[in-house]
């Protein structure tokens, strides 16, 4: 069993607390529904990259602009951190986009198509040899039914 180092622990920590103080805290009307995805920490505890995701819109001008309200944000969080979690030095936040998210949705999308269109083709090649799913089975039970 893997123990927990401290920069995991403290990295879920900062995740907690940076969703409740970006939600709640950072009053700027520009910034969008942002959500904290994932957060690690330098082994030295120096700094950390906190990879956030914007709900509903995925235009790379929006997500910029998220990005650098968030960067100007970043003293303030880093003060609001420093009163909530005992640490001796709180790191250094560096903002990123997390792009698995929208990489996830683009993967089930074409994983969806490729669904859809392999039901067409199997569909539309059961039509042609004029047999169907029930027809092959119906074979089967007419051919056992004539070995008795």
């Amino acid at each position: 069993m893997r123990e927990f180092k401290r920069t995991d622990r403290v990295a879920d920590q900062l995740q907690k607390e940076l969703a409740v103080l970006i939600q709640r805290e950072v009053k700027d009307p520009r910034l969008g529904m942002v959500t904290v995805s994932g957060v690690t920490v330098s082994r030295d505890l120096g700094y950390s990259d906190v990879y956030v995701t914007l709900l509903g819109e995925q235009e790379p001008e929006r997500i910029k602009e998220n990005l650098q309200v968030l960067k100007r944000a970043a003293g303030f969080l880093r003060s609001q951190i420093a009163k909530r979690i005992k640490l001796r030095h709180v790191p250094e936040l560096r903002f990123h986009f997390d792009e698995s998210v929208v990489r996830g949705q683009q993967l089930s999308s074409l994983i969806d198509e490729a669904v859809t269109t392999d039901r067409a083709r199997y569909q539309n090649d059961d039509d042609y040899q004029g047999t169907g799913q029930d027809g092959d089975q119906d074979a089967d039970a007419q051919q056992s039914e004539e070995t008795r």
